[in-house]
C-alpha cells in the first residue's frame, strides 16, 4: 500500500507558476505509476499527466501538454507537478494519484488508480 499526501496549492495570478508535490509512504514508491488529476467544481475528475514508475516516460493531457511537467524523486518518494502559465480555467483541486499496473489505454481513467492524496487546492485569478 501507499499514502499520498498533496501539497504546493495556492492562489496564483493569471501566468504564474505553481508547483505541486506529492509525497509518498511506504518503502515501495517506485514501482508505482503516478498521475495527476484535477477536479473543478461541477464537473467530473480529469487526467492532467501522468508519469511512469522509474520516470522514463511521460504523458499529458493535450491542455496540459507544454505548460505543465510532471517529474519524481523516487530516492525521496516524492512525485511533482510544475505548473507555468496558469489560466483561470485550471482552478480545480488536484489529486496525486496511483497504481501498480500500467496501461496507456487506461491512464487517463480515475478509476484505474488505487490510491489517491486529499487534494490540493489550486485557484488561478484573472
Amino acid at each position: 500500500q501507499v499514502q499520498l499526501v498533496e501539497s504546493g496549492g495556492g492562489l496564483v495570478q493569471a501566468g504564474g507558476s505553481l508547483r505541486l508535490s506529492c509525497a509518498a509512504s511506504g518503502r515501495t514508491f517506485s514501482t508505482y505509476f503516478m498521475a495527476w488529476f484535477r477536479q473543478a467544481p461541477g464537473k467530473e475528475r480529469e487526467f492532467v499527466a501522468a508519469i511512469s514508475d522509474l520516470g522514463r516516460r511521460t504523458y499529458y493531457a493535450d491542455s496540459m501538454k507544454g505548460r505543465f511537467t510532471i517529474s519524481r524523486d523516487n530516492a525521496k518518494n516524492t512525485g511533482y507537478l510544475q505548473m507555468n502559465s496558469l489560466k483561470p480555467e485550471d482552478t480545480a483541486v488536484y489529486y496525486c494519484a496511483a497504481r501498480r499496473d500500467f496501461s496507456i489505454a487506461t491512464m487517463t481513467r480515475a478509476t484505474q488508480y488505487d490510491y489517491w492524496g486529499q487534494g490540493t487546492q489550486v485557484t488561478v485569478s484573472s
